[in-house]
């Protein structure tokens, strides 16, 4: 077991794998850690014949309410007989004995993920916009889902969602802070202030962008699986909006994942069509979008700090953790220029 990633136990994940996935033989198992998640901890399950994924928290420094393997899991069995596209799961795990963690195991769906800029110039113009256009597709069909008829409608509370999310952002921050930024508790107070009232509640993904969907091998216009579902919620269908618009660059804000430049390339749509385009499809207002944008680039602030937290930790497995810190700063600056140069007063200084 000496090449065996950090985070599974082979050894007593054998006999579960046997009495719990169906298929899984007898074979030893083998893992890999899947390239790409910096916050849950994502490997490929193998036992010689048949290959799964299994997810998991991270190693060190998990935030309570934080990474819950159960809601990941249940939100895409809820999802599995909708159009929006998720993967198969297989069994959830509760007993901490069995893994040193809470883990769910499903399907690994065959397919790519473009992450880098390499990877979006390796699509023409044409396959670009069309991926574009059923990036915001897939989102507008998962805020139509009817969560009650899923089973799904008490897995949030979205009475209260804003106010009690910036709230509970606001605690993350304290949980997870490595210094004093007097800037993101002025970020938090006009937030606080500036509170639109929310539209009818959807399913929320809560991380939604390019990087956290699987796109066909032989065709980048259809997406086969939407993944990372560890944020997902009942709540305002705007916040997945906003942050996958943070995400897809063409506003201000340093560059925070690879899809960030999006915006620029050849044939992907520009900000503005992106959320026409929803509009339209989800037949919802956009009218306070500024208070939303704001709101995702402090969350994201508070998400890339507990990872932050976790790499001075030495608790983080992989590469491109060292400039965290930094881009949190950065963030929240972005995030307060949008604030002064939107109409509404209440998000000024």
């Amino acid at each position: 077991m000496a090449d065996t990633p950090e985070g599974v136990d082979l050894e007593r994940l054998q006999p579960w794998f046997i009495e719990h996935v169906d298929g899984a033989g007898e074979g030893p198992l083998t893992a890999e850690l899947i390239a790409g998640g910096r916050s849950n901890l994502t490997y490929a399950i193998s036992d010689g014949s048949r290959e799964w994924v299994l997810r998991r928290p991270p190693l060190g420094h998990v935030v309570a309410t934080a990474h819950d393997m159960g809601r990941e899991y249940r939100v895409l069995a809820g999802l599995a007989d909708t159009d929006v596209p998720v993967p198969e799961v297989f069994a959830f795990c509760d007993d901490a004995e069995v893994n040193g963690a809470p883990f769910y195991v499903m399907e690994r769906v065959d397919g790519r993920i473009l992450r880098t800029p390499e990877d979006m110039l390796s699509i023409t113009p044409d396959d670009a916009r069309r991926c574009s256009n059923e990036l915001v597709d897939v989102l507008a069909r998962l805020h139509l889902v009817d969560y009650e008829a899923v089973g799904l409608g008490d897995f949030g509370r979205p009475d209260g969602f804003l106010a009690r999310n910036v709230a509970r952002w606001g605690t993350q921050w304290q949980a997870n802070k490595t210094r004093e930024l007097a800037s993101v508790n002025e970020l938090a107070r006009r937030l606080d202030a500036a509170l639109p009232e929310s539209g009818p509640p959807s399913i929320v993904h809560g991380d939604y962008r390019l990087d956290n969907t699987m796109l066909a091998n032989d065709d980048a216009s259809h997406v086969v699986a939407v993944l990372d579902w560890e944020m997902s919620t009942l709540g305002d269908p705007l916040t997945d909006l906003a942050l996958f618009l943070v995400y897809w660059g063409g506003g201000s804000g340093p560059a925070i994942a690879s899809s960030q430049t999006l915006s620029s390339v050849p044939g992907f749509l520009t900000r503005d069509e992106v959320i026409a385009s929803y509009a339209e499809q989800s037949g919802r207002s956009v009218e306070h979008l500024d208070f939303y944008i704001v709101f995702a680039m402090y969350k994201l602030a508070v998400i890339l700090e507990g990872i932050n937290a976790r790499f001075l930790m030495g608790k983080t497995l992989g590469e491109g953790f060292g400039a965290m810190g930094e881009m949190v700063v950065e963030l929240v600056d972005a995030a307060l220029a949008v604030a002064d140069q939107s109409p509404d007063p209440r998000l000024h200084r």
